[in-house]
């Protein structure tokens, strides 16, 4: 399998080489060269499949040759250890529950995913890799935690001072070892500027080895398409026409369910629910892309004013505006709409919903399912990771995880930065 940059001017590469940098020369995404369809014999028997040979039959062709067979089901049944529950909420809605990792968020599978790729790409080389990484929220803690103790990696984590929770901000400041936190004075779109700027800076990439753990790296971005798999071999006796709703920020995890699709998986439409960072609702309206700088929410991991994986989606849809819309809507939603979604559902069904689920929620609401539809959001966060507002809506205590509990009391240490050239002094040391 070979990749090739979506701004076509770089040259294409391999997986691991596509891997390795993050992102292209030309500072565009990697996208691969094809995308085969599975036989239709995998869907009609995909009950008899277990997670790890679905995994591996959906993510082969994307690896190809490069991680023998043996050692891509080891990595695949390493990675996949937990499980990925769909949840009966209404007679025609379903929530996928992909939040029961080791940081409790759906970062988990992506991040494990590419640090093993990583270390096995990097088993014979004694050079070091730098894992350069923005994140809104959950990437941040997701990806120290898959990194931590990784032969001959290096971690520096951006994320916005003051504008992820108390948990999070924990989960990616207390590991210590090969990772490195830097708090930056702005928002999430500044860190990731910061980092796709740093990948084109000679005067780094001279001296060190840079990769993204972001979604722009398709070892983060691809194995999220198996969470659709895995919905739908929990689903498909209901025999009903699956409509997804995502909880959107850098597109990314609703990118690889279209990618799922585009290999045979029945779905009806894809929803994407955003917050009031509504750049690519706008662009279904106009046409016109026009990101606008972030604005901070109580969904804070979708604080995300330009999109870097929108790209990606429509080159699934062939760059044509009008089969997009046919199978892809987004929709928008301010706090109070959220933490009103929060309310209705826990009332309804006594379900404790995290921000980023309630706006999934919302999204499949407007969407408006009909008699054969079966809509599943995605709940992508533990509410324990938004524990303040989650108990301030709901008037309940939200009981703490072990998996937060190990990191909780655990002392916060991160560098404070205000410019790029702090992040380039900091690299170049």
């Amino acid at each position: 399998m070979q990749y090739y940059s979506l701004n076509n001017k770089a040259p294409k590469v391999s997986f691991s080489e596509a891997v390795i940098k993050g992102l292209a020369p030309d500072r565009g995404l990697y996208f691969p060269e094809s995308i085969t369809p599975l036989p239709a014999s995998f869907f009609e028997n995909i009950e008899n499949l277990d997670k790890v040979e679905i995994a591996y039959q959906a993510i082969r062709q994307f690896v190809g040759d490069e991680i023998p067979e043996k050692e891509l089901k080891e990595i695949l049944k390493d990675v996949l250890d937990f499980d990925f529950p769909v949840i009966d909420f209404k007679e025609n809605i379903g929530t996928l529950e992909l939040f029961h990792g080791p940081t409790m968020a759906f970062k988990d599978v992506g991040a494990r995913f590419m640090a093993r790729c990583l270390g096995y790409f990097n088993r014979n080389n004694e050079n070091h890799v730098t894992v350069l990484v923005a994140t809104s929220g959950d990437t941040g803690g997701a990806v120290a935690n898959g990194f931590l103790g990784v032969k001959g990696v290096d971690v520096v984590i951006l994320y916005p001072t003051g504008k992820v929770s108390d948990i999070q901000e924990k989960q990616l400041t207390t590991l210590g070892q090969n990772i490195t936190a830097l708090e930056v004075e702005g928002v999430f779109d500044d860190c990731q500027d910061m980092v796709k700027t740093a990948f084109l800076d000679t005067t780094i990439t001279d001296h060190k080895q840079l990769t993204s753990a972001n979604s722009i790296n398709i070892a983060r971005w691809l194995p999220q398409l198996f969470y659709f798999l895995f919905a739908y071999k929990q689903v498909k006796s209901k025999q009903k026409d699956i409509v997804f709703s995502v909880p959107s920020g850098n597109f990314g995890n609703i990118c690889a369910g279209i990618v799922a699709h585009k290999l045979g998986l029945p779905v009806k439409h894809f929803v994407a629910s955003t917050n009031v960072n509504d750049t690519v609702v706008r662009y279904l309206k106009t046409s016109e892309y026009n990101p606008k700088p972030s604005r901070a929410t109580i969904s804070n991991a979708m604080d995300v004013g330009n999109p870097s994986n929108f790209i990606r989606i429509q080159k699934l849809f062939g760059n044509n505006f009008e089969v997009l819309k046919n199978s892809f809507s987004a929709y928008s939603f301010n706090d109070d709409q959220t933490k009103d979604a929060m309310k209705e559902i826990f009332d309804a069904t006594g379900y404790v919903a995290d921000p980023h689920g309630a706006v999934g929620y919302l999204g499949l609401k407007e969407y408006e399912l009909n008699g054969n539809d079966y809509g599943i959001f995605l709940e992508t966060a533990h509410p324990v990771k938004f524990l303040d507002i989650v108990e301030e809506t709901l008037d309940t205590k939200v009981e703490i995880p072990s998996q937060i509990q190990k990191v909780i009391k655990k002392e916060k240490k991160s560098i404070h930065i205000h410019s790029y050239e702090k992040l380039k002094e900091f690299l170049l040391q």
